[in-house]
Order: structure tokens, then C-alpha cells, then sequence
């Protein structure tokens, strides 16, 4: 399906276990993890889904664990115009957003349609609003190198409501250790939601 060997007795088919497509030794020579499958030993793949499993193989190494821990923001639901302080983390089971404070929300994953990082950091002289990334609705835009994640809007349709919700978290301005650890929190984020559309995508 890649390089078109025709299969015979000495060249045989190999099936990629992420995509399920044919292909030759050597267009499916490498062995990846595929924890969102199950398949903790590393499994044969083509080369384009090997590339996407080491991606998603990092993103459970590293900030699947930032957002379990999760970190404090200042939310806003809605047409509120005053923010509650909460901790917003990942569940569990990896499919609920949890927010913690005041009130408790619990968002389901598969019901937010689009997330949008708010960042700030711009070259000299420009004097735009801050930009606003999407990464699930559209192709991720391309960032600039100064941009600096600040927050994160997104939309969700609620149980039983019409129509979809807004939400926005910002990360305080006091405190320097919760505002790195939101910053890290966001980033995670953002590498989660553009794995999403990575993998969507194939």
C-alpha cells in the first residue's frame, strides 16, 4: 500500500496494528508501544502511525502526568465576568475534566468541540490582542516562538443544555509557583490537543 512490492511466497504481507493497512518488511520494519490500544510491548507499524505512537508514547510519559496532578486557574463560565479560583485536572480515567473549588464541575472530554489556548508574547512594535491557537476545531495555527501560554478557552455542549458552553481558565498573577505549574499544565494541554488532531487526522 506504500511502495506497490507485489506479495508472493518470499515477500510477504505485514499488517500495521494501529492502521490495519498491507504493507512489505520493510515499509513495516518498526516495532512501537501502542498503549491506546493495549498493546504494551512494542508492536510492528507502518512508518507514519510509528511516528505518531512515539509522539502519543512521550505524551504518556511526560505530560499525561502534569495533567492527572493538574493546577490552579482562574475560571470563568459563561457570561460571568467574575472568575472562581479553581484546580482544573484530568481525571482518572483520562475522560472527564475536573474543576475544583467553590463549586465542582465535572466536563466529559468527547463532549468539548473546540479548545483554544490563550497566549501573549509578541515581537517589538506589534500591539495585537492575544492570540488564540485552536487545535481541535481547525489545523493548529502556526505560533510564534515568544508566545507564552496564558490560559485556555474552550466549548462545551452540557448535558441537557442547548447549545454549547463557554469556558475560560487564566492562570494567576501572584503566586510564581502555581503560575509555573499552570503554565506547565497548559502546555500539556496543548501537546494532548494537538496529539488528538495528529491522530485524528490519520
Amino acid at each position: 500500500m506504500q511502495c506497490d512490492a507485489k506479495f508472493d511466497f518470499l515477500t510477504r504481507k505485514h499488517h500495521c496494528r494501529r492502521c490495519g493497512k498491507c504493507f512489505c518488511d520493510k515499509c513495516c520494519g518498526q516495532k512501537v508501544a501502542l498503549r491506546r490500544m493495549c498493546f504494551v510491548d512494542p508492536v510492528r507499524q507502518c512508518a507514519e502511525c510509528a511516528l505518531v505512537s512515539h509522539k502519543e508514547a512521550e505524551f504518556y510519559d511526560k505530560q499525561l502526568k502534569v495533567l492527572l496532578t493538574g493546577a490552579t486557574f482562574l475560571v470563568t463560565f459563561g457570561n460571568s465576568e467574575k472568575p472562581e479560583t479553581m484546580v482544573c485536572r484530568l481525571s482518572n480515567n483520562q475522560r472527564y475534566l475536573i474543576l475544583d473549588g467553590d463549586s465542582r464541575h465535572e466536563i466529559e472530554i468527547a463532549r468539548i468541540s473546540t479548545v483554544q489556548i490563550l497566549t501573549e508574547g509578541f515581537p517589538p512594535g506589534e500591539k495585537d490582542p492575544p492570540t488564540y491557537t485552536s487545535l481541535l476545531g481547525s489545523q493548529p495555527a502556526s505560533e510564534g516562538g515568544n508566545a507564552r501560554a496564558t490560559g485556555m478557552s474552550l466549548q462545551y455542549a452540557a448535558p441537557g443544555a442547548e447549545g454549547v458552553t463557554q469556558l475560560k481558565l487564566r492562570a494567576a498573577e501572584d503566586a510564581n509557583a502555581s503560575r509555573r505549574q499552570a503554565t506547565a499544565w497548559l502546555a500539556a494541554m496543548h501537546k494532548a490537543t494537538k496529539l488528538l488532531y495528529e491522530s485524528r487526522d490519520q
